[in-house]
């Protein structure tokens, strides 16, 4: 059990170390708290005994250790209102009526990653929770279309193709035989009944049918392997004075492509609260933490997760997460 004293300096080690990524001093503490040096270096030496903070080679200050991030989580972080700049923000995309659902989610955590420099993570639903709604072609010029897949939880692919010598009149002949063939498929089984159903009467009405064939087929190979796991901002560890080490770049970037390990952290647990695993707790890298939550509409399901530095600014992620699961499941 800390005492009184020894909270105030574990939350200041924490709250001045986050922005800045530096050791903190017993003299800037004492300055702060207007306690004699000597009483905070033996409170620090507690603490650090206590395994909640921890001394750098590089400094005679200290740092919060895994447990100590842990402890100001759990005990000693005041909760905050949320950035109005942030809010703001996040509102132009979610009141924008022209979006589909699956867009907003894709571009609020795109913004998110820009404003904080970490990594955001949208796990949808599975493709086989995913049925096929429609599939539509937009001319860009000669050579170039938009291929629009939409499924029936709102999700919306958008795909160039590029089709030489092909006419237009052709490849609306097989968006019409995809969509009376195959509508009501679930996403992951679509590139099997092409296969299967399509690809055997396609030449029937199509006369340019084998690339027109193969263009879409591989749209929907796409489209089933990227549903299910969005990663957004993997570079951003670069601007993390954390992360200067390439081979630990590697190492994480590694992990956030490996989906299967993607899908165990945002699916530990069914809980919709938000939810902090912080380095160990997480199977990425012992230097990052994640924070996550869950949202549910009334045609979708998902999980979305902010992925920084273990130094992460965690109140600001937690508002920033909550306010875009209101926002969905609104």
């Amino acid at each position: 059990m800390l005492t009184k004293r020894e909270n105030s300096i574990l939350k200041l080690i924490v709250e001045e170390y986050i922005p800045f990524a530096k050791p903190v001093s017993s003299k800037l503490i004492s300055k702060r708290l207007k306690c004699s040096p000597a009483t905070i270096r033996n409170d620090m030496q507690s603490l650090e005994l206590s395994g909640l903070i921890e001394k750098t080679h590089t400094s005679s200050g200290r740092i919060p250790s895994e447990a100590g991030y842990r402890y100001y989580v759990d005990n000693l972080m005041d909760k905050r209102k949320m950035k109005e700049t942030d809010m703001k923000k996040l509102e132009i995309i979610f009141s924008n009526q022209q979006l589909a659902l699956s867009d907003c989610i894709t571009k609020s955590l795109q913004l998110v990653s820009d404003m904080t420099n970490y990594v955001s993570v949208i796990l949808g639903s599975t493709s086989h929770e995913n049925l096929l709604k429609q599939i539509e072609v937009v001319p860009i010029d000669e050579d170039n279309m938009t291929v629009i897949v939409i499924t029936d939880k709102g999700n919306v692919k958008h795909k160039i193709i590029n089709l030489k010598n092909v006419s237009l009149e052709e490849v609306k002949k097989t968006v019409s035989l995809i969509n009376n063939l195959i509508i009501g498929t679930p996403i992951d089984e679509v590139s099997t009944k092409l296969e299967y159903e399509v690809k055997p009467i396609i030449g029937k009405y199509v006369n340019q049918h084998e690339q027109i064939y193969n263009a879409f087929y591989h749209v929907f190979t796409d489209f089933t392997e990227s549903n299910n796991v969005n990663i957004v901002g993997k570079n951003k560890f670069l601007e993390q004075p954390e992360f200067y080490d390439l081979e630990k770049i590697k190492g994480i970037n590694s992990k956030l492509d490996n989906k299967d390990i993607l899908r165990k952290i945002v699916n530990k647990s069914d809980s919709h609260d938000i939810e902090i695993y912080i380095g160990e707790e997480n199977q990425i890298d012992d230097n990052v933490t994640v924070i996550k939550t869950k949202y549910k509409t009334k045609t979708d399901e998902g999980t979305i997760a902010i992925i920084g530095p273990k130094r992460m600014e965690y109140n600001r992620v937690i508002n920033l997460l909550e306010f875009i699961k209101k926002n969905i499941e609104r």
